[in-house]
């Protein structure tokens, strides 16, 4: 492991009381990362940045863990970690201490290492990609696997399932089209499912419906998208308020769409713009702040865009070529940050590059922290970096741990109860955390 900083001890002690005044000197106030991309599903937190005072410069592996093949991100809920991996012809969701890593119960099931119906690019992924949901009313985790398997299990029963089906089986959904040049592809299940209210929100595909609405308890269908398009390759939908109308984003394979969730609306369409790749995914997930969207993909598109949603539709406010790929952009303060390749500020109101540094691969994402900084994660290396607030006009990493994986770093970094773990698809866990 490979260790640099680029600060002297003296600004790391300042640093570190205001962080540790900003989180309030206890574990107590730390966020459960109950879903995907975070508390509040935007990748920003309230806990800071640095553990105890100046560990950072020497932040530490407290614990390492094989959980098995996949790109699925883990969850932090009441001192316990959730995870899903792929090993053994099985998926595998295992309970974690999540202070020492300790097994506290493990759930499995047969499971394909790739969808049915998959097709390209199977050196690159494999094994679960959506990330579980967790609902903090029921204690119900749900998960997604490649191959369709959506299940519901009881955290308070040590894992005990309550329900699942098998999206394939039941609803025989179409494999995903042929986009332009680039060959067919098809990566089975990637999206994480969404709570909303009595319901589960889940990406199905298929010619009756892209969105099905499930009831959380039973499994039941409670209603079908008026959108029909194959289910789309990101990480989930996102929750979004449009006039005081709660809708929800949907990138599908062919478009992103929103869609109301207001009763007697039910999955009715607001408005839906074309966006599709070459390679059948835009993996990043729509960035929601108020009524406006973000997406961006590489590939044919290259973009980045800003859209604006009323119940009249969909209008975009700009698009610049500062794509991500992966990584799903996070807006903090009139900034948006994203790290594909390079760590980019760009500017909210206009999306112009402000500044970028860093080497971070295809495989990057970041989480903002209280005090204002960026935890990022990408090529094997975790980075402390300051955001626009601290350093308006240039990049300026303040501390890395480099050679912590030689994999793919798809899923992304979570920090919760002042632990960072980090995570690549062939499933290795780490949480670093101060000695």
């Amino acid at each position: 492991m490979q260790i640099v900083t680029r600060c002297q001890h003296s600004f790391w002690s300042l640093v570190a009381v205001s962080a540790w005044l900003t989180a309030g000197a206890a574990i107590g106030l730390a966020d459960d990362w109950q879903h995907w991309r975070g508390p509040s599903r935007d990748g920003k937190t309230s806990e800071a940045s640095l553990w105890e005072g100046a560990k950072w410069v020497h932040p530490q592996p407290a614990w390492t863990k094989e959980v098995g093949l996949g790109s699925t991100s883990p969850l932090v809920v009441d001192g316990r970690l959730y995870v899903l991996g792929w090993h053994d012809a099985k998926d595998h969701l295992q309970c974690l201490d999540a202070s020492t890593g300790k097994s506290l119960w493990t759930q499995s099931y047969e499971c394909s290492q790739y969808g049915r119906k998959a097709t390209g690019d199977e050196g690159l992924y494999g094994g679960p990609t959506g990330t579980p949901e967790f609902d903090p009313q029921t204690k119900f985790l749900y998960t997604l696997s490649v191959d369709g398997h959506l299940q519901c299990w009881n955290t308070a029963a040590d894992g005990r399932r309550v329900w699942g089906i098998n999206l394939y089986e039941q609803f025989d959904p179409p494999q995903r089209p042929r986009f332009g040049r680039s060959g067919l592809r098809d990566y089975g299940y990637t999206s994480a499912p969404l709570v909303h209210g009595d319901w589960l929100l889940v990406e199905v595909g298929d010619d009756e419906g892209t969105l099905y609405a499930f009831d959380k308890r039973t499994g039941n269908v409670v209603w079908k998208s008026e959108c029909r398009d194959e289910s789309g390759h990101t990480g989930g939908p996102m929750p979004i308020m449009v006039e005081g109308v709660p809708c929800v984003a949907v990138l599908t394979c062919k478009h992103l769409v929103v869609m109301r969730l207001d009763g007697g609306h039910e999955g009715k369409t607001v408005g839906q713009l074309e966006w599709w790749t070459e390679f059948a995914n835009t993996i990043a997930t729509p960035t929601v702040v108020g009524s406006e969207i973000l997406i961006t993909s590489d590939y044919n598109r290259h973009a980045i865009v800003k859209l604006r949603v009323t119940l009249a539709g969909i209008s975009e406010v700009w698009k610049q070529p500062q794509p991500s790929k992966v990584c799903s952009p996070v807006v903090h303060e009139g900034h948006i940050y994203l790290a594909w390749e390079k760590l980019r500020c760009l500017d909210w109101d206009t999306g112009k590059l402000k500044w970028q540094g860093g080497s971070f691969g295809d495989d990057g994402s970041c989480v903002i922290t209280a005090d204002d900084r960026l935890v990022v994660w990408g090529r094997g290396t975790l980075a402390l970096v300051d955001t626009a607030q601290h350093s308006p006009k240039s990049y300026r990493e303040l501390a890395r741990v480099g050679g912590l994986t030689n994999a793919d770093c798809w899923p992304h970094v979570v920090l919760s109860g002042g632990r960072i773990y980090c995570k690549d698809r062939q499933g290795k866990l780490m949480c670093l955390a101060a000695p």
